[in-house]
Order: structure tokens, then C-alpha cells, then sequence
């Protein structure tokens, strides 16, 4: 073989494992899903930062680029929406309680691209899914260990609005405090707002002169009022114990994971349906849990809830979904 023949063949060599190359590059490019989130509150909000995380993390693992807003207003939803839909997304992700029927329009117009939003309406095909927080069955145990905690008998509550996503929880506290403690009352209050920790303190701080001495903090702002007046919490959605030092009974915790690790596998296979993603938040999906503080609560306490989640999780007991406004019965 001639020096020629043998440089023209190193050539062709080099050009075709470039070649190859470059198309793992461009294959491996194409299994990246471009995912973008639209929040209505910041990012380190309860609600939203379990989402968040479960993105940063499918990011973190190279198997989506992740893009995403945050602070954006009702009046500014369905703009932010329409500029996401144009920049190439496949899955988009965000909070449609407040802004159903633009989110849903926009939808309408992008059938390529799949919708997985939180929201109290059904989901509406062929691409517009929908997911909520049932974290019911965690809120039930940690309403266990409150009604066998408390020594006035009053429980101050403080919630976001008045909707399903927040009542059921509620809810299924109130019954998990009942079912070891018939005599508890309950103080029941709403700040009609997802994210103003001042005017949720000043609603706990008036529990608490009203004589409760735990309080169910479903929003940001009622632990604080807990630790400033030395009584006791119950924790929402996130693990706030490092926080509040003494002061969290216990958490029913929410883990976005399950839920948007299934969507972006669903979006990848082509198999994303207009269906409910909620139920990945159920305990038998990983979706939620309970955490105790048993030093506070004690180890009876935690031993008997414990149990009933064992219960739970074998099917031998059931958490009620009462989407119902709860009220106070004081």
C-alpha cells in the first residue's frame, strides 16, 4: 500500500468516526427534553419547590434542559405561556388554580406540546394533564400525634385558600385528630393568599391568645409564630424541623419526584396522557410521608401512628378525601 493510499484511508477514517460522532452528539442532543415551569410564587414556596427540585434534579441527571419562571402574576400567566410554547418546550409545568381557562386555551392551541398542571377541573385531551398535592394520608397521621399532644384541647389551623387542594389535607388532619382525641377543637382560617408569612403569623398569633397550643401550619409564617410563643407545629409539604428547633411535631411531606420523573418518562416514550398525575403523590407511590419529631411527641405517639400508616400503605385503612371548606369548631 502506497503512503498515499494509506493517508487517504487515515482520512476516511477519521471522517467517518467524526461523522459518527457527531450523530451521537446530535442523538444524545435529542434525548435531552426541553421542560419549562411557570410559578406563581417563588421557587423555595412549599408547593412549588417540591416541583422545582424534582426538575433541578431530572436536569442534574441530563435527561431534561430545565427553563422557568417565577413571581409571575395571574394577568401575566397565559403571555409567559405562549413564550415558553414558542421556544421548543415539550412538557411544560406550572400551577393553573388561578388561571384555568388561559391555560387551558393555550393548551388548546400547542397540541405537540404536553401540559402538566395543578388544578382543581379535570384534565382535557389530547394534552392538557393535570396533578395535585394528595399528601391526605401523611396530614391524617400527623393529626394523630396532635390530638394526643394537645392540653387544651384547641388546634389553630392556618391554610392558603379555601380550594380542594388545601381542604382535603385539612381535613384529614382534623380526622386524624379526632380518631385519638374526640374532645379537640379546631381554629380554622385562611389568609387567601399562597405566600404572605406576615399575615399567616398574625393569624396563628390570634389562635394562640384564643388558647391554642398547637398549630397546623399549612403555610409560611404560622411555625414562626409557634416558636416566638413557645407551643408546638405541624408541619406542611416540606421538613421545616431544622427551622423551627423544638417547636415541629411532625410533617406530612410531599416528594415531587414520582410524579415528574413519570410525566418526563411519559413525554420521552410518547406516551403522555391527558389523565390525573395526583395519584403519584399517594403513599404507595413514594409521593408522600410522614416525619415525627419523637422526642416531642413522644415514642407512643409515634409507635401508634406508625401503625395506622402501616395500615395505609397494606390497604387495611383508608384516608377519606373531603374536599369540603372545613370550618371551625370552636
Amino acid at each position: 500500500m502506497t503512503k498515499m493510499m494509506m493517508k487517504r484511508r487515515a482520512f476516511v477514517s477519521a471522517l467517518a468516526l467524526g461523522t459518527a460522532l457527531a450523530l451521537s452528539g446530535a442523538s444524545l442532543a435529542q434525548d435531552v427534553t426541553k421542560v419549562a415551569a411557570i410559578w406563581t410564587v417563588p421557587v423555595e414556596q412549599q408547593w412549588a419547590s417540591r416541583l422545582h427540585n424534582a426538575l433541578v434534579a431530572a436536569q442534574d441527571r441530563g435527561e431534561i434542559e430545565y427553563v422557568y419562571s417565577e413571581n409571575v402574576t395571574n394577568t401575566d400567566y397565559e403571555r409567559v405561556m405562549r413564550e415558553y410554547a414558542e421556544q421548543g418546550v415539550k412538557l411544560m409545568v406550572g400551577e393553573a388554580f388561578g388561571v384555568e381557562q388561559p391555560a387551558r386555551a393555550v393548551a388548546s392551541e400547542y397540541p405537540e406540546i404536553m401540559f402538566l398542571m395543578g388544578s382543581s377541573l379535570p384534565p382535557v385531551e389530547p394534552n392538557f394533564a393535570t396533578f395535585d398535592n394528595f399528601i391526605h394520608e401523611p396530614s391524617y397521621l400527623t393529626g394523630m400525634v396532635a390530638g394526643a399532644k394537645t392540653e387544651s384541647n384547641i388546634i389553630g389551623m392556618v391554610g392558603g385558600y379555601a380550594i380542594p387542594e388545601v381542604n382535603r389535607l385539612m381535613n384529614a388532619f382534623m380526622a386524624g385528630a379526632l380518631s385519638v382525641n374526640p374532645d379537640v377543637k379546631f381554629s380554622v382560617s385562611f389568609i387567601n393568599s399562597w405566600y404572605d408569612p406576615p399575615k399567616a403569623k398574625e393569624a396563628a398569633f390570634a389562635m394562640v391568645d384564643a388558647g391554642a397550643d398547637i398549630l397546623y401550619a399549612e403555610r409560611f409564617g404560622v411555625s414562626d409564630a409557634a416558636k416566638e410563643r413557645g407551643i408546638l407545629a405541624i408541619g406542611n409539604v416540606i421538613d421545616t424541623a431544622a427551622d423551627y428547633p423544638g417547636t415541629i411535631l411532625a410533617s406530612a411531606l410531599w416528594h415531587g419526584e414520582p410524579m415528574i420523573d413519570k410525566a418526563i418518562a411519559d413525554v420521552k416514550a410518547g406516551t403522555f396522557a391527558a389523565s390525573d398525575y395526583g395519584i403519584y403523590a399517594f403513599m404507595e407511590h413514594g409521593g408522600s410521608s410522614a416525619v415525627y419529631d419523637e422526642a416531642l411527641a413522644g415514642a407512643e405517639v409515634v409507635a401508634a401512628a406508625k401503625a395506622k400508616e402501616a395500615e395505609i400503605m397494606s390497604g387495611a385503612f383508608t384516608v377519606e378525601i373531603n374536599d369540603a371548606e372545613p370550618s371551625s369548631t370552636m
